[in-house]
């Protein structure tokens, strides 16, 4: 009878273990995914509003016949990126802790409080009518979630529009 208790026991101790595992298990893989999900959306909607921006031939938004404005902390981070998005209208993308756009008198937040943006870094090619070269803009960042989920994203987006020379 000892003997079948004892057993019995081992039985449902690594049974317990192993369901407690699974759990964890789960718990990160939904954290990983939402975290991925957030950054997809963030980067997929960043790329959309730079590729559209427009060359800025006036100076209203960012220096006269730019296409990016890139300002930097004390450090060299990237702090923000200020363009003229296709409706004429001055737009920002702003790290912070989270990213945040601005456009106009609105701010919004495109990811979630659940979040934490480590660091955000970007930097420019052909980033005025000057230089002979294509606008193209190149941001990374770092998100830090839930359950230690970590990603680390990059991407190049290319101006739709030709930078010709005016």
């Amino acid at each position: 009878m000892l003997v079948s208790v004892a057993i019995f026991t081992m039985v449902v101790s690594m049974s317990v273990g192993v369901f407690v595992f699974s759990l964890k298990a789960q718990r990160k893989s939904l954290a990983t995914q939402d975290l991925l999900d957030q950054t997809s959306y963030a980067v997929e909607y960043m790329s959309r509003a730079l590729r559209m921006a427009q060359k800025d031939l006036i100076g209203d938004c960012i220096p006269v016949k730019t296409n990016y404005q890139i300002i930097r902390d004390d450090l060299g981070f990237a702090q923000e990126i200020a363009f003229k998005n296709y409706e004429g209208e001055c737009q920002s993308f702003i790290w912070d802790i989270q990213l945040k756009e601005e456009k106009g008198d609105e701010t919004n937040l495109l990811t979630s409080t659940n979040i934490l943006v480590s660091w955000f870094d970007a930097e420019l090619v052909g980033e005025s009518q000057i230089d002979s070269a294509q606008p193209k803009i190149t941001f990374a960042w770092e998100a830090l979630g839930k359950e230690n989920s970590k990603v680390i994203i990059q991407t190049t987006v290319s101006q739709r529009n030709a930078d010709i020379r005016e």
